[in-house]
Order: structure tokens, then C-alpha cells, then sequence
């Protein structure tokens, strides 16, 4: 019986939200074992709102210590086994150090053919499963089955736990008006939608339904200040405003948000809210691989296949998705969830 299995994802926000229902499937299998999290510094808010994991190791905190002090903390977890669902050659070489007995890894990567014992035979780029079915698909050599639909995966997220919202923010919102947050930039994650249609998006939402917010780090909010037709019709800057623990228990208290794939989009989803993205139509970072999962999730895409951007930030599939069509596929969204 396993009693203590850790995660292993160290790179980025949307990233780690799609590999929480590893953990999910896990307690749904084996409900009295440990799950530990690894991952960074910046993603440790979102694992903490995750209420299937039970402890967390900081990737960032590990790397300065002694290659004694690294194998003591890993070995304090009693881990029983180690799944790689991001392929961090610094990590696996420690699991293996550390004597996990079951270090599970893609065959896809060389590292892993000499610090995993379990290999699952799957490549990512071209497969037509999406980032979170992938991902649990790395539990078959514990012999668990993964989930046959999509759909199953969303109530395994359990991102129930968010902290509670500060109540200066808490103030921002209205209670008699849809609060939507937009997320216009990416910091490069992925191909953006652009900010001249941002700001014709916030020109047709009727402002006596919708209070816009616009949201981004505090670097992203000073290019995004440049832009005055962003701000003429009312939307409510909080770029760089508060810290991610209380970034997400804004977008918990909020009702909805509209992003790229970014790891708003995915925490918004995640968290039931109506979450809209809008994607580029070239392989692999197409909705199919990466859209956002959730009861009120949704995104837009050209139907075609498209390779123009993929030496360009810019996409002109993605940025010819019109404002209009923005607008109307929140309404059947939002009609879909009831309000």
C-alpha cells in the first residue's frame, strides 16, 4: 500500500493546475496516502489552495543546500514513490539519490532512462490528448487506470481552498454586476489576442452589467497604462495590485475572466468560474492540448491549421477572433452557468 507519493512539476502557473488531478486521482485511489507537491516559489499559492495535497517542497529552496541537506528533506517524506510529470533532470537525479523505490518518468526524455525505474512510453508533442489527460496518465505503472473522459478530470482539480480575499479587494467588486476580469498579456507563455481588441471588448460589455477588471503583473499593467483606449470606458486596473494567494481569491470572488492560455485562465476554471480562452490554432499549443478545464469553461479558435506564428509572438489567426464573437461566446457561457 502506497502510503506517501510525490509530484514532481516545477515550471509554470497553468502548468501545475493541469497536474493537480494527478494528485486527485491519487486520494481518489489511495484516500489515506500523503501527497507531496514539488514545485517553485511562485506556484507554491496555487498548490496550497489544492486540497489534495498535504505537503509541499520548494524546488527554489533545495538547489543552494548541500547534496546531503537535499537528500535528508526528500528522504523526510518517506515517499514510496515519485512521479516526474515535469522532466526536471536536477530532480530526478535527487529522487534517485534519495532512494524513492518507484520513480516514474516519459521514456522521452534521456535523463529519465538513467534515474526513473518506470517509464511510460508517450510522447506529448504530438498527441491529440489534452496537457491533463497526459498527465495522468503517468500514475499506469501504479496500476491506476486513468480517467476515460476529459470531464472526469475537472472535479479532480480540488482547487477549493483558496485563502480569504483581504477586504480592501474585496471592496473593488460589485455585488449587482458581472465582475470580469481580463488578462491581456502573458509574459511570452503564449500568443496574445492584443490589447487594441481588449479594448474594444471592454467598448460592447455594457456597463451597467459588467464591471471590468484588467489584470497582469505590475510590469505588464505599465505597458499596459501606454494604452489609453483600455481605460477610457471604466475598466479598473489591478496590475500588479496584490500577491497571487490573493490574486486567486479575487478570481474566486469574482465571476468570470477572459485570457490567452495563461495561468489566470486555468486558476479561473479551475475555481468554476466562467473562464474564456482564446487560443492560436497551431500544434502543440492549441486548445485541444491546452485549454482550460472546468464546469464553466470554454475558449475560441480559428478552425484551421496554422504554423505562420510559429517563429512570431504575433498570430493573426488568433488576433482576427473579433471582439464580437468574444462577447457573444461569454454570453452563452454565462447563460450556460445560469446567471
Amino acid at each position: 500500500m502506497l502510503k506517501n507519493i510525490i509530484i514532481s512539476r516545477t515550471d509554470g502557473i497553468g502548468d501545475v493546475i493541469l497536474t493537480l488531478p494527478v494528485a486527485g486521482l491519487l486520494k481518489k485511489v489511495y484516500p489515506n496516502v500523503t501527497i507531496w507537491f514539488i514545485g517553485r516559489s511562485y506556484t507554491a499559492p496555487v498548490i496550497a489552495a489544492c486540497e489534495h495535497v498535504d505537503e509541499f517542497i520548494n524546488r527554489d529552496n533545495l538547489e543552494p543546500m548541500t547534496e546531503r541537506q537535499q537528500v535528508d528533506l526528500l528522504q523526510q517524506s518517506l515517499a514510496d514513490a515519485i512521479v516526474h510529470v515535469f522532466p526536471d533532470k536536477f530532480i530526478a537525479r535527487l529522487a534517485k539519490r534519495s532512494g524513492i523505490p518507484i520513480r516514474i518518468g516519459t521514456s522521452h526524455r534521456f535523463h529519465h532512462w538513467f534515474t526513473c525505474n518506470k517509464l511510460v512510453h508517450e510522447g506529448r508533442k504530438r498527441s491529440p490528448l489534452h496537457e491533463a489527460e497526459l498527465n495522468v496518465r503517468l500514475l499506469r505503472p501504479l496500476g491506476i487506470q486513468p480517467p476515460v473522459s476529459r470531464a472526469e478530470l475537472v472535479p479532480l482539480t480540488g482547487l477549493t481552498r483558496p485563502e480569504p480575499l483581504e477586504p480592501q479587494y474585496e471592496a473593488l467588486l460589485d455585488p449587482h454586476r458581472f465582475n470580469l476580469i481580463l488578462h491581456p498579456t502573458s509574459k511570452g507563455s503564449a500568443r496574445e489576442w492584443g490589447v487594441n481588441n481588449y479594448s474594444e471588448l471592454i467598448q460592447l460589455l455594457p456597463q451597467e452589467r459588467y464591471k471590468v477588471f484588467v489584470s497582469g503583473s505590475a510590469e505588464e499593467g505599465a505597458r499596459l497604462l501606454q494604452h489609453p483606449k483600455l481605460w477610457q470606458h471604466g475598466a479598473t486596473n489591478i496590475t500588479g495590485a496584490m500577491p497571487l494567494d490573493q490574486f486567486i481569491a479575487f478570481i474566486a470572488r469574482a465571476d468570470g475572466l477572459i485570457a490567452a492560455s495563461t495561468g489566470p485562465l486555468h486558476i479561473a476554471a479551475a475555481l468554476g468560474k466562467v473562464a474564456l480562452g482564446i487560443y492560436a490554432p497551431m500544434r502543440p499549443i492549441h486548445p485541444g492540448r491546452w485549454c482550460p478545464l472546468g464546469p464553466r469553461a470554454g475558449f475560441l479558435v480559428r478552425d484551421k491549421q496554422c504554423q505562420l506564428c510559429r517563429h512570431d509572438n504575433h498570430c493573426a489567426c488568433m488576433e482576427s477572433i473579433t471582439p464580437v464573437e468574444v462577447c457573444a461566446r461569454l454570453e452563452q457561457l454565462i447563460v450556460t452557468d445560469g446567471k
